[in-house]
């Protein structure tokens, strides 16, 4: 058995810290709230991206993708011999509709072509179950993982599929996962529905065959060699790739797949750091104010230890390991909590990013950076208190701390006293005593608010961004898109199916936005000035008027190209006879959803000099015979997909659920901890501050809800001040956090309903009254006796 002994000083250490356990472990709880939410976003950080690293470096992951109308394979060895080009695959890549028995609507998928008697050399696949395609039976696929799960499907099941105009039945024998679809969303979907749209792996000369693609690509993707500059590789494959109607190459960053992910580990980097910070720097603000307290009733324990010998550094590191001690049990519990919510995390990332695996670890180094921070916090917190302790002259300490002085306070007005009352003055005249600690209360009790506001917020937001665009910009029940370009007259055809009321063409034409170097890939859409369901709206629901010239882009695409109004742009269509023109940019609209440009559609037709011709119809129907419409596009050889809004919409709120659900819960409990920490520190400071008075009037006859009135009436006053500072601070920190979301894919609006602000404090009343009660019950159980013993 190992005997240890601790100096007298260490003794004495956790002796002071046992006896003001409460407080210390209330102010550990805000420090692992802190380090908590640093470990599950840095460990969460960590985990994905070296996932990602391992997977793409495994899979050989390309750097350059391009798509094409057509070329021979002859091309290919133009483009192997581009200097830098390490590897290449040319591929044939379609979509195509599905008809799932157990969906009303038509399903989606995306063939992508492979070799059946080697592995790709670029984007390999990681086969999860199951075997490679055999070259002798054309119709074998390998299928996303997502797609078989969400079906419920099994290896040798059929899908049955429309294949350029053929119904065709598709056999799994895999199931696969590739690095160009970790996150598969179907084109034109807000977010990724695994059960409508999959990913298969089919032949290359079957799937050529089946497009009238035999010595043909229509897709190819590129390795580079190290050092190889993508952009150089990129401009010499768009000139080779040009005669072929090549849509125009892009580098990995600009990937989708890839992209989103990229984004995810921003956001993921970003609020490990700033968020946490906040968090400690409040649990320093109340280390501060206990400290200080507890070191002013220890000034007679401080003047005997420098009479025993003991110098100010001593006695200066004997306090500071206060704080140390403090955030070395909250560390504890921080990296343990932020371990447990980091697994949810990333329970929740495997449902919308496929990995091989993915799961969660906590590296030593995110815990080495949560405790630097947590010490330095604690550090600074304990620093100022234990400084001004420590310099009081033995002899001053020895005599007990000077009477604070009362006087009235600024509110005390002759009109103001007459509702004050006694308890009322007594506790204006507490806080104008400690103005310091007072508003590190407020301010700590304005943190939990807004933390807690920014879950609420974030919900406001989702509804205000699914009845913008959902109901306001896009006001259609079914979108149709075609497989080629169809005359405008198609409205009529369509509007002979079962259960369409209204039909309104729509066209968009595949563009490269330039200006000067930078460049964006996206479609226009030319929308009518008389359209009734496309609609042009900003982030308010605003509608946007659309010019019967130029182009209206959206703000985000004006600010990755830096221009703004009256600026011009080169448009480089991608599609057709790819006219190049410069469009003035008429107007900007700040909308909620990816890189959008519009024009007025007459002036589309004639910047691709075409009659009336549509690319997709938006349709009203009957919702009875839904269903029956949906029967009805699955056989339509021409549709390449479509979108029902009640299932997409459906859809989006599942996964917006599923995020917010989790968001609000880990915010709930941060806001708790803090509010509850806070609150319980600044009552046990009091109780602590004023024991003696208050048992003076518990002997002079006040009950004890009188003196409790007293007590509490403080921490309600501060707690009622903190709500609309709150407010402010929840607001300004939520404008923040949705500015730093903001992305090319979708931007929130900033929406505080007043139920938002209303929940939110009623929270953090909540969590005041338990903090209150618990003091309560202190202050009920107080000695009179050992408290009026007046120390000589």
């Amino acid at each position: 058995m190992v005997n240890v002994r601790l100096s007298a000083l260490n003794r004495k250490l956790f002796r002071d810290l046992w006896s003001m356990k409460g407080q210390a472990f209330a102010i550990a709880m805000v420090v692992a709230a802190g380090v908590s939410m640093y470990v599950m976003y840095q460990s969460t950080f960590a985990s994905l991206s070296e996932t990602r690293r391992a997977y793409y470096e495994r899979q050989r992951f390309g750097h350059v993708f391009a798509s094409l109308k057509r070329a021979p394979q002859r091309v290919a060895a133009e483009i192997v011999a581009i200097p830098g080009v390490s590897a290449m695959e040319t591929r044939v890549v379609s979509g195509v509709t599905l008809d799932l028995e157990d969906l009303d609507e038509p399903a989606g998928a995306q063939l992508v072509s492979i070799p059946v008697d080697r592995r790709p050399s670029v984007n390999d696949l990681f086969l999860r179950r199951g075997r490679w395609i055999d070259p002798n039976r054309p119709d074998e696929i390998l299928a996303s993982e997502g797609f078989v799960i969400a079906n419920k499907l099994q290896l040798g099941d059929q899908v049955p599929a429309v294949i350029n105009g053929r119904l065709r039945r598709l056999t799994i024998v895999g199931v696969a996962l590739s690095p160009e679809y970790i996150y598969s969303i179907r084109p034109g979907e807000l977010v990724p529905d695994d059960q409508r749209y999959g990913i298969f792996w089919m032949d290359q000369k079957a799937l050529a065959a089946a497009f009238d693609m035999e010595g043909g690509f229509n897709d190819v993707v590129i390795a580079l060699s190290p050092g190889a500059s993508s952009e150089e590789v990129i401009s010499r494959l768009d000139r080779i790739l040009e005669p072929y109607g090549g849509r125009g190459a892009i580098p990995r960053a600009l990937q989708l797949s890839n992209w989103t992910v990229e984004n995810e580990l921003a956001q993921l980097q970003s609020f490990g750091f700033m968020l946490p910070l906040i968090f400690l720097i409040v649990a320093s603000f109340i280390l501060n104010v206990a400290l200080t307290r507890a070191l002013a009733l220890q000034r007679p324990q401080i003047a005997s230890l420098k009479a025993l010998g003991y110098g100010n550094v001593a006695i200066g590191w004997h306090y500071l390991k206060w704080g140390f001690v403090i955030g070395l049990v909250g560390i504890v519990i921080g990296v343990v909590g932020g371990a447990w919510l980091g697994t949810l995390i990333i329970d929740l990332y495997n449902v919308y990013f496929r990995f091989p695996e993915l799961t969660f670890g906590v590296p030593p180094g995110v815990v080495i950076g949560a405790a630097t921070l947590t010490f330095l916090a604690a550090g600074a917190g304990a620093f100022g208190a234990v400084v001004r302790a420590v310099r009081i002259p033995p002899a001053e300490a020895m005599r007990p701390e000077a009477p604070a002085r009362y006087r009235r306070t600024l509110l005390e007005t002759p009109f103001v006293s007459r509702y004050l009352g006694t308890a009322g003055r007594m506790v204006l005249r507490n806080i104008a005593r400690h103005p310091f600690r007072a508003a590190a209360s407020i301010f700590g009790i304005s943190f939990a608010v807004a933390i807690l506001m920014i879950g609420f917020v974030f919900t406001d937001a989702t509804d205000r961004l699914i009845q913008t665009q959902f109901w306001e910009a896009e006001r259609q029940d079914v979108t149709v898109n075609f497989v080629e370009p169809r005359s405008g007259s198609v409205r009529h055809e369509l509007s002979r199916l079962p259960g369409v009321i209204a039909v309104e063409p729509q066209r968009t034409v595949a563009v490269r936005v330039r200006a000067g170097y930078r460049e964006r890939y996206l479609a226009i859409t030319g929308v009518s000035p008389t359209a009734r369901f496309k609609r042009i709206v900003d982030r308010n629901g605003e509608p946007v008027r659309l010019p019967p010239g130029g182009v209206v882009l959206s703000q985000t695409l004006a600010n990755a190209l830096e221009i703004s109004t009256g600026d011009v742009v080169t448009l480089e269509v991608l599609e057709g006879h790819r006219p190049t023109r410069q469009v003035e940019v008429s107007g900007l609209v700040d909308d909620l959803l990816g890189l959008s440009a519009y024009m007025n559609i007459d002036a589309l037709h004639r910047m691709m000099q075409e009659g009336d011709v549509t690319t997709s119809a938006l349709m009203l129907v009957d919702q009875a015979q839904e269903g029956e419409l949906a029967t009805t596009l699955k056989g339509i050889p021409t549709v390449a997909g479509t979108g029902f809004k009640r299932s997409v919409l459906r859809r989006f709120r599942e996964v917006l659920a599923a995020n917010l659900g989790l968001s609000i819960f880990i915010n709930l409990m941060f806001a708790s901890v803090i509010a509850f920490g806070v609150v319980y520190n600044a009552a046990r400071i009091s109780l602590s501050e004023r024991s003696r008075e208050l048992a003076s009037l518990r002997v002079l006859g006040f009950t004890r809800a009188e003196i409790s009135l007293i007590l509490m009436g403080e921490l309600a006053l501060l707690t009622l001040v903190s709500l609309p500072v709150g407010g402010a601070f929840g607001y300004s920190l939520s404008a923040l956090i949705v500015g730093s979301i903001d992305s090319e894919v979708y931007r929130f609006p900033l929406y505080v309903s007043r139920q938002a602000v209303a929940w939110s404090f009623l929270g953090i009343i909540g969590g005041a009254l338990v903090s209150a009660l618990i003091v309560r019950r202190k202050l009920d159980a107080l000695d009179l006796v050992a408290v009026l013993k007046i120390r000589e």
